[in-house]
């Protein structure tokens, strides 16, 4: 490895990998990429192992890319050393900022967790009730496999993180953007969300079709009713994130005639992002009772599934109690 470049780190915690993919899907402008730094640790892609990290200099990472929520003590370690071992840290993606899709296990319990996937599910054949356990022994030597959180946290909320790429997953440009900032060293503040800082609705190409003063009395699903291209979805009575949502995905959900599902986390200012969107969706409901209003209320499926998708670690609610 060259000494002249900067390193680099990119690791994956509790994700879908989607964060991974985005950073292949940059395609040549990956090369440009690798010619400008040393990557340093890859799992997805390269062969160094942990050691080779440990052996690094604190601080001698210039960046890492850390993506995924935490939600095993491995996770937390890994995370931790690279904390220790790199200038910038970056929560990349929804599941490191905001705990994503996997934070939404925050609304059960680990013990309910394991007994679905280790004893209840049709497929699994467990008579022995077996659940895993952090350490036993195998054939006499002793065995270790990750400690199981009893929550998911953001990144975060383990360690002091230096800047957000937010998104399920990012956007290439907007990647593209913050690997130029760190190379150039022309950064932000600290802590700054690395993507414009304005609610979805602000470049919707359907804002023009509404005024905020038309209400609903039905809410749809999106497989519900053929959703016209044009017009607001909240106004066609399809819930959307885009009143509580940052923007800079591209509006690529919108424009493939989808609502905002709230990937981007909220736009600063905002402490609660289901909070706001629920406010918001509420605005439309056309209720004048609180009896009318807690009907419309019910039609909503998985209220907080849809208005908490990505952020229910990061929220007033953060988990399960009991």
């Amino acid at each position: 490895m060259s000494e002249s470049k900067p390193k680099a780190a990119f690791y994956w915690c509790a994700s879908c990998g989607g964060c991974e993919e985005t950073v292949v899907d940059l395609n040549a402008a990956i090369l440009d990429v690798a010619a400008k730094i040393d990557i340093v640790l890859w799992p997805v892609a390269l062969d160094f192992k942990y050691h080779h990290v440990e052996a690094l200099e604190d601080g001698e990472i210039a960046v890492s890319f850390i993506n995924g929520a935490i939600r095993t003590d491995e996770q937390a370690h890994v995370a931790r050393l690279l904390r220790r071992k790199s200038g910038l840290v970056v929560a990349f993606g929804s599941c490191a900022h905001t705990g994503g899709i996997p934070g939404l296990a925050n609304l059960t319990s680990r013990s309910e967790i394991f007994r679905t996937s280790y004893f209840e599910s049709p497929t699994v054949d467990n008579t022995d009730k077996t659940e895993p356990v952090p350490d036993t022994k195998v054939d006499g030597y002793d065995a270790h496999i990750p400690a199981f959180w009893e929550q998911v946290h953001t990144l975060d909320q383990l360690l002091d993180v230096d800047y957000y790429l937010p998104g399920c997953p990012p956007s290439q440009d907007l990647i593209s953007a913050a690997v130029g900032a760190i190379l150039s060293g022309d950064l932000p503040p600290k802590g700054t969300v690395l993507a414009p800082n304005k609610a979805l609705c602000e470049s919707c190409d359907r804002k023009k079709s509404t005024d905020g003063t038309v209400k609903i009395d039905k809410i749809y699903r999106p497989h519900q009713i053929q959703a016209d291209p044009e017009i607001c979805f909240l106004e066609q009575g399809i819930l959307c994130c885009g009143p509580a949502t940052r923007s800079g995905c591209g509006e690529r959900c919108l424009k493939g005639n989808m609502p905002c599902t709230g990937c981007f986390g909220p736009p600063a200012g905002v402490e609660d992002q289901g909070a706001k969107l629920l406010s918001a969706v509420a605005a439309y409901f056309d209720a004048d009772t609180r009896e009318e209003a807690e009907e419309m209320a019910r039609q909503v499926v998985d209220p907080a599934g849809t208005l908490y998708r990505y952020s229910v670690p990061k929220s007033t609610l953060f988990r399960k109690l009991g």
